[in-house]
């Protein structure tokens, strides 16, 4: 499970896996492995390096916010698969946004044209991965700059299929 932690303004990437029953876990490409205990439903336990950490959620205004080692720090997740983070996230930024391939599979669908105007959340292009069917959805309403998904053609996660402006 890959996310994006948004830690006092600043992002980073997580990635967590569980391995032998224990979390291991990447920030930025470091790798360690983690020993979470849930507390109470807002305290966690941690256990990173040998080190123990307690920390604690709260949320206030609609903001999360955790406590570590007696700071307060504004604390953001973003999961950059889903189309619900990517709305929350990036659904209103201005420039070119690269739509991606999430997973590897073979293009059986394009649904739109090069050069059309697609809003937010409509299916862009259709992907077959293990016999099921997954619809790419547009990040943000614009105009399909670069169609890069062939019908028949073969792709791998991260491979970008489309350019929206």
């Amino acid at each position: 499970m890959i996310y994006e932690i948004t830690v006092d303004g600043k992002t980073h990437k997580l990635d967590l896996e569980r391995k032998d029953g224990e979390w291991v876990c990447a920030l930025n490409d470091r790798e360690t492995t983690v020993d979470a205990v849930a507390v109470r439903s807002t305290v966690l336990s941690l256990v990173v390096g040998g080190k123990v950490y307690e920390i604690q959620r709260e949320r206030q205004g609609g903001e999360t916010w955790i406590w570590l080692d007696g700071v307060r720090h504004k604390v953001e997740v973003t999961d950059p698969r889903s189309l619900r983070g990517r709305k929350a996230g990036i659904g209103g930024e201005k420039g070119p946004l690269k739509i991606t391939a999430n997973m590897p599979g073979k293009v059986v669908r394009v649904l739109v044209a090069d050069a059309a105007e697609v809003e937010m959340g409509q299916g862009l292009i259709v992907i077959e991965a293990m016999k099921m069917q997954n619809e790419i959805k547009s990040p943000k309403k614009g105009t399909l700059r670069k169609l890069n998904a062939v019908v028949g053609a073969a792709v791998n996660a991260g491979d970008v299929l489309a350019i929206v402006e």
